[in-house]
């Protein structure tokens, strides 16, 4: 059973797999992971989840099951400058576990959150030929906001006053 995990220096051989799983050069969202990271090395990857732990601008989860990491979500909180562009939330779920419903679980959850933050709607965001993160996002209340149809980045914004999505 699926459970949101804060991220611990203990999975560093989880989020191994879980990364090479993701392949060379692909981004994995959710993960705050960015260029300079080292997650490979103990060192490396001690420092990445103590920067990730430290970041008073944005929550960190990893999607566990097990020993196993399925994935990761990030909510950006209202003072954090990524929030115009890349929205509250950002997820990614690994090739091998999508299509369970892991995603939208895990958004459920960030609303909920966002609420209990004070932040009144959530604004989650996804290539436009990402047809499963666009769902993703619907099932979850996300209205698409009428000036990103015709753009490459579509903006959804997700009402946080229960009942959720």
């Amino acid at each position: 059973m699926a459970v949101l995990t804060v991220p611990a220096v203990t999975w560093h051989r989880a989020w191994l797999e879980a990364h090479e799983e993701w392949g060379p050069g692909l981004h994995e969202d959710g993960f705050g992971l960015l260029p300079d990271d080292d997650t490979r090395s103990a060192v490396g990857f001690t420092s990445w989840v103590r920067r990730l732990s430290d970041d008073e601008r944005c929550s960190y989860w990893w999607i566990t099951d097990g020993e196993q990491i399925l994935g990761g979500i990030a909510l950006r909180h209202a003072s954090n400058p990524l929030v115009p562009r890349a929205g509250h939330v950002g997820y990614g779920i690994r090739s091998s576990a999508r299509g369970r419903g892991l995603a939208s679980w895990a958004v459920a959850l960030m609303v909920e959150e966002a609420h209990i933050l004070g932040i009144d709607r959530v604004l989650a965001v996804c290539e436009s030929d990402n047809i499963a993160s666009a769902k993703t996002i619907e099932r979850q209340g996300g209205v698409l906001d009428e000036a990103s149809k015709e753009s490459t980045v579509l903006r959804y914004w997700i009402e946080t006053t229960p009942p959720y999505g």
